[in-house]
């Protein structure tokens, strides 16, 4: 449904995006993440029309974003960061308004801005002057505009801004049941968001593209170390004594003892090394109540730092 190759876009000697390349399936949700500045902006406006590439192509639905631009934006539902909202109108007359520069015929109107407002819960600030909304419904009314005329692709930047913690689950929801019947490209920084909505994710840094995978072959491709969590009842310095002939050249991080007197150890092991069964051994030969042990996989946090953030930058992460 959607398809980039090579696309590039260069501001004098500045490239923003340097032969990028990805494609969205049908029915797909794709994650795009980056730090700020690497490109993700710049390559959705791209797609939806408003930026000409210095070179490369994209298509939506088959129509080249460049040379059949009419027809690839027809097929495009597109929320920017700031969503383009006219105050003065009210929620209605604003989603009338954007059927009907979109063509959509009179006698669907009523019936897409009904469903639009019913799938962003703005039954109840339906005949509000926008101006008159806080940000978290702009941002609901913005994201209406991007449903109202039924398109086959979505694109999102920071869909959930300015939305509080009920809104953000419910417009999660919203994303996941547009799946199918949409193709969905979805840009935000709250990465627990993608693990939860994403079928794959593309990171971007510096331009380019760093990775390109489902957010768990991620997790299993960048995995440099094992890590291990341990809950037992057992004296602090005992616990490391024990542990530390078994993980060899790995690291210990050990919390202080609870009132209970549990302790939580966190191993770090070169990968493939086995130890799991080893300590659970040890902690039971030693009379200890054993309540925890695990392995830790990478989070989507995890693999954004690694795959975005130099070695000498790395404690002071990009947002």
């Amino acid at each position: 449904m959607i398809e980039v190759q090579e696309l590039t876009k260069a501001y004098g000697p500045v490239t923003a995006v340097d032969h990028v390349s990805f494609s969205v399936n049908e029915g797909e949700i794709l994650g795009f993440l980056g730090p700020n500045g690497a490109g993700k902006t710049t390559t959705m406006r791209i797609l939806t029309g408003y930026l000409p590439a210095t070179s490369g192509t994209a298509k939506i639905a088959g129509f080249d974003v460049s040379s059949d631009s009419l027809a690839a934006r027809s097929h495009i539902g597109y929320l920017p960061e700031v969503p383009p909202l006219y105050p003065d109108m009210t929620v209605e007359g604003y989603l009338d308004f954007v059927l009907r520069i979109k063509n959509v015929p009179a006698d669907k109107r009523p019936a897409r801005v009904a469903d639009a407002v019913d799938k962003t819960s703005l039954g109840d600030k339906r005949q509000e002057l926008i101006k008159r909304l806080s940000r978290g419904y702009r941002q609901r009314v913005g994201l209406a505009q991007a449903l109202v005329h039924d398109p086959l692709v979505i694109i999102l930047d920071e869909p959930t801004v300015g939305l509080d913690p009920k809104q953000i689950i419910e417009v999660r929801h919203l994303i996941k049941s547009l799946a199918g019947t949409h193709t969905i490209i979805l840009s935000t920084h709250i990465l627990p968001e993608v693990s939860m909505t994403c079928d794959r994710v593309v990171i971007i840094n510096k331009g380019k593209v760093a990775a390109i995978d489902t957010p768990q072959n991620l997790t299993t491709q960048l995995k440099g170390a094992q890590r291990i969590f341990v809950e037992a009842e057992a004296p602090e310095n005992s616990l490391r004594e024990l542990l530390s002939p078994l993980i060899g050249a790995g690291s210990i991080e050990l919390s202080p003892a609870r009132s209970d007197g549990r302790v939580i150890a966190k191993i770090e092991v070169p990968a493939g090394k086995e130890i799991r069964s080893a300590i659970a051994a040890k902690v039971v030969e030693r009379g200890w109540p054993l309540y925890e042990l695990r392995g830790v996989g990478l989070s989507l946090e995890d693999i954004f730092l690694q795959l975005t953030t130099d070695d000498a930058e790395h404690s002071q992460a990009s947002d």
